[in-house]
């Protein structure tokens, strides 16, 4: 960074200002410059960037570089309002491959977008600050067996101070963009734990609990740490938590989600993966996750009484999930028709609205499913 700062230096021009923003981003302050001088100005940055070689134990390194830009003038109103466009013209050209040069607009919709997932960034600095978030849960119901407790999928959603109701993907998407997901799982964790432990009929009646991690979660390393204390601090029976985590992600980081999955494991929490079939779905991947349920994608779910590959999909996620010695969840079962279908192939447990929708933990109950017929 140093290097790269001292190289930037030299390729501005004379009263222009350059400084380093803070991890690996820079901000260049250009004066009395029209928008084409200026864009040609980003050129030559970006081509001294990807032109730029730097050694390291041996061996030489390349590296490439997103550039946003954006104008001032007259209608600008502010200085932070400044810094969020560039912000948010940086990740447009980084979403659309990187090493590329981006004008902020205020007509783009892709920025504007990217406008309001920085708002949120506040919002969920402060929620975690003021509790503003609240804990939902959704119950999972044994298909074949009827006298399990309770097993629940966690969820968050945000509390306007109107008491208003957010769902998660309005806050989500910026909390994974901007880094500040492993936060929103520390605060999961703490307050679920929390409750669970001070609520003893719940406890008692619990034989489950899905907690959802994000995967930046994976490379937080606060995050086990962070775990082992609330497990220390709460006495929650390890045995009746399972994390879960989706099929990309976990991919995505496969060494460190495996190293994540096993140091759990070894204090007796469960996992599971989420979203099978909807991304990167790899088999031989499976093989190295060392997970417990896999959650077969609702998108096939919902569809498989009219759909044959929707079916087929359904039928061989299961089948291979059992060989591996898995059990499977079924998602978006919304009625008892589906249910009844997956009971004839096995799969073991649902979730989804024809279950019970998402309530308040204070408000979960243990669910009586459809009485499927035997197969």
């Amino acid at each position: 960074m140093r290097q790269l700062g001292e190289l930037l230096k030299t390729h501005i021009r004379t009263q222009d200002f350059i400084a380093r923003l803070g991890g690996d981003e820079f901000g260049v302050l250009i004066y009395y410059c029209s928008l084409a001088d200026a864009y040609s100005l980003c050129e030559n940055l970006r081509d001294v960037i990807k032109d730029f070689r730097f050694g390291w134990e041996g061996k030489s390194f390349s590296i490439g570089v997103s550039i946003g830009l954006a104008v001032i003038n007259k209608a600008s109103p502010s200085a932070v309002n400044l810094f969020k466009e560039a912000d948010s013209a940086c990740y447009a050209a980084k979403e659309k491959g990187r090493n590329r040069i981006h004008v902020y607009s205020p007509d783009d919709e892709e920025l504007a977008l990217r406008q309001g997932e920085m708002q949120w960034v506040e919002k969920i600095q402060r929620g975690i600050e003021n509790n503003s978030f609240c804990l939902y849960g959704q119950p999972i119901v044994s298909i074949a067996k009827h006298d399990e407790g309770l097993h629940f999928e966690t969820l968050i959603r945000y509390r306007e101070e109107s008491g208003h109701i957010i769902a998660p993907y309005a806050f989500l998407p910026a909390a994974e963009r901007y880094g500040l997901a492993p936060l929103l799982d520390k605060w999961v964790i703490g307050s679920l734990f929390e409750f669970i432990a001070t609520t003893p009929q719940f406890l008692e009646n619990l034989s489950l609990c899905s907690v959802n991690l994000s995967g930046l979660s994976f490379c937080d390393e606060t995050m086990l740490a962070f775990i082992s204390e609330q497990f220390e601090t709460w006495k929650i029976p390890t045995h009746k938590i399972c994390f879960e985590i989706t099929e990309t992600a976990a991919i995505g980081n496969l060494s460190y989600a495996v190293k994540f999955i096993n140091a759990l494991k070894e204090r007796g929490c469960l996992f599971s993966l989420d979203d099978f079939g909807s991304g990167l779905s790899s088999f031989g991947y499976l093989k190295n996750l060392p997970v417990d349920f896999l959650k077969i994608d609702g998108l096939f779910v919902k569809d498989m009484l009219d759909d044959k590959v929707d079916l087929a999909m359904v039928k061989s996620i299961n089948e291979v999930g059992h060989v591996m010695g898995k059990k499977t969840i079924a998602e978006f079962v919304e009625n008892e028709a589906i249910f009844n279908l997956l009971n004839v192939l096995g799969v073991d447990y649902a979730q989804g609205y024809g279950i019970g929708k998402p309530v308040l933990l204070n408000e979960l109950k243990l669910i009586k499913p459809f009485m499927a017929p035997s197969k």
